[in-house]
This record gives structure tokens, sequence and C-alpha cells, in this order.
């Protein structure tokens, strides 16, 4: 799944076009590389995303087309 698409399901980031524009600025990095929109996330990988001056650290778990609002922490745990 891209990652543009698996930060909007998970719902860490509320939009996909925000994902993606924050893609493009260099804001996601993927185990430890700068990644764009199109970049296929896979269970294991380290998503570093900067919110202005935070960073939230998280693993993937899983992932997953679709997830309610109760199965989105699921996919992914806070490092």
């Amino acid at each position: 799944m891209r990652v543009d698409k698996f930060l909007k399901v998970s719902r860490i980031i509320k939009r996909r076009t925000v994902a993606g524009d924050a893609c493009d600025a260099g804001r996601i990095v993927a185990n430890g590389k700068a990644v764009k929109p199109s970049y296929q996330v896979k269970p294991g990988d380290v998503l570093e995303i900067a919110f202005g001056d935070r960073i939230l650290k998280v693993e993937v778990l899983t992932v997953a087309e679709h997830a309610s609002k109760d199965e989105a922490a699921s996919l992914y745990r806070e490092l």
C-alpha cells in the first residue's frame, strides 16, 4: 500500500492529499530515507512523521485497505 494511503487509513494524517504533500516536502521518512507518496509500505517499516517541531515515530504492524476508527490504531505501534 502507498504510504500516503496508509497514513490516511491509519488516521495518523486525516487526508490523503495532506499526506502526499508531507511526503513531497520531505517530512515523511521510512527506514531512514525520505520517501515519495508512492512508496510501498510493508509490515516492519519504521516511519518518522514530522509535525512542525514534533516527530512521531511509528512501526507498521499490518497493512489494511480499510480500517474502522477502532481498528486504525492497531495498524501501527508508536516508538
